[in-house]
């Protein structure tokens, strides 16, 4: 099937802003601690530090879509690939916590931007059938990434001491960002962008390359898509007919980071010694928390598009809500960090093939042609405020208790159950164009006008 190895190809590509998303997430709870002393911060001060780099998260986000609009979502991956670059250079070399603050904002605008732009473009050129697994490949190189994080956390904690350590844990995403550079270069551009753009000869070229058959089929099915979205206000997101996807990811979004996810990747090391666990435990703790995490979100890669969407975020959603329950179990007891370490693993168990296997296929695929980028922004803001939110009080309240932490997640994993039991809808086996029918918001289908596209007169032309 020669449609494999080019769609493949530039899914892992597109999918290393993924895995640095996920290093940049995770590397910085190896930290912590250095930059208390560093920084002279306390736990208010700590959060702060931590979570005002996600502004950038923020801002990379609901700004990445308007630049991938106008410009093609590959120019965008470059420039990601520049700042993740950037970014780990200068916090690594910081001499001062605003300008550490500076860079990891930086490099927070780079993970905003992936989150919207990596999926996006991994959901535009794969074909219906492999579209789940292969926008999944971009979060198993998240998690890929947050292994990879922890363990170089802990390895470069064994072999260096003092400021050298914690400067290495930064600096060294510097080289898997210098290779998303290089191997940019070798994929195409998205055909659905180049159709809205109306260069559907270029369009056609690319899904020559990378479809089995039915080229002329899933061309017309684009330009017809595109071309009826044109009629109305495309360049508005927040209108009435769009209610229902901004809904729907907006949901998805805002549980992903009630389930307290990023508060572990954040602050595992810190919540394993809390526990009662010893400095280097608590770091080896971590290396299986990110273990565990790949295990399963590998294992969802190969049944998402089997078992579909919903089933996976309402049993991820029930197993993460009893994992929790267990976690403020072990912290309300106060006796064994033993309760708190199962509770967690079992978390990032269901967390992975829940959630993390579901949050970015899903908001990728229910939006129309027309402000898939802005909605994918929409859906990634709000993940990432949520996240400047919850890791900003988390130590605060981790203080306090982390019983009543861990609690509230649980209760918020139940409430996700009953939304994709009761409310969310599925959308495996369909094309990008058939869900915006499914979801009561498709158009009509107009003719394409060669003043508009300028290689045809309508789309029966097109064959």
């Amino acid at each position: 099937m020669r449609s494999r190895s080019p769609v493949l190809f530039s899914a892992l590509v597109a999918a290393l802003g993924g895995l640095l998303f996920g290093f940049d997430t995770a590397v910085i709870s190896g930290t912590t601690e250095a930059l208390q002393r560093t920084f002279a911060l306390d736990d208010f001060g700590l959060g702060f530090a931590v979570a005002s780099a996600l502004i950038g998260t923020i801002v990379g986000a609901f700004a990445a879509g308007r630049p991938a609009e106008r410009f093609g979502r590959k120019p965008v991956l470059f420039v990601l690939a520049v700042l993740y670059f950037i970014a780990s250079i200068g916090s690594a070399l910081a001499a001062s916590l605003t300008v550490f603050v500076i860079f990891r904002f930086i490099g927070r605008l780079a993970v905003g931007g992936a989150s919207v732009v990596s999926p996006l473009y991994i959901a535009e050129i794969a074909p219906a059938r492999q579209r789940g697994r292969l926008v999944a490949l971009n979060q198993l190189n998240v998690v890929g990434g947050i292994l990879l994080a922890f363990l170089s956390n802990f390895l470069l904690a064994r072999v260096l001491v003092g400021d050298a350590a914690w400067r290495w844990m930064l600096g060294v995403q510097a080289f898997p960002a210098a290779l998303f550079f290089v191997l940019l270069f070798f994929i195409p551009e998205s055909p659905r962008w180049l159709v809205k753009r109306g260069r559907v000869g270029e369009a056609r070229a690319i899904l020559t390359r990378i479809e089995d058959s039915s080229v002329e089929h899933e061309l017309e099915d684009i330009v017809v898509s595109v071309q009826a979205e044109a009629g109305h206000r495309e360049a508005t997101l927040f209108q009435r007919r769009y209610a229902r996807p901004i809904f729907l990811a907006w949901t998805v979004a805002m549980f992903n980071q009630l389930s307290g996810i990023n508060a572990l990747m954040y602050y595992a090391p810190r919540i394993f010694r809390s526990a009662g666990a010893a400095a280097g435990d608590a770091l080896l703790q971590a290396v299986a928390i990110g273990g565990t995490n790949l295990l399963f979100t590998a294992l969802a890669l190969f049944i998402i598009d089997r078992f579909g969407r919903r089933p996976l975020l309402a049993l991820g959603g029930l197993g993460a809500a009893v994992s929790l329950a267990l976690t403020a179990v072990g912290f309300y007891r106060g006796t064994t960090g033993h309760l708190v370490l199962a509770g967690l693993l079992g978390f990032i168990a269901f967390h992975a093939i829940g959630q993390g296997a579901v949050i970015w296929v899903f908001i990728s695929e229910i939006f129309p042609n027309a402000v898939r980028e802005k909605g994918q922004a929409l859906g990634s803001f709000t993940h990432w405020f949520m996240a400047a939110v919850v890791s900003w009080t988390f130590p605060v309240v981790a203080q306090a208790s982390g019983g009543h932490a861990f609690s509230f997640f649980a209760a918020m994993m139940l409430l996700q159950f009953v939304f994709a039991w009761k409310i969310m809808p599925e959308t495996r086996g369909l094309s990008l164009e058939e869900l915006q029918q499914r979801l009561g918001i498709s158009g009509g289908a107009p003719a394409v006008e060669a003043k508009e596209w300028g290689q045809t007169t309508s789309v029966e032309q097109l064959r």
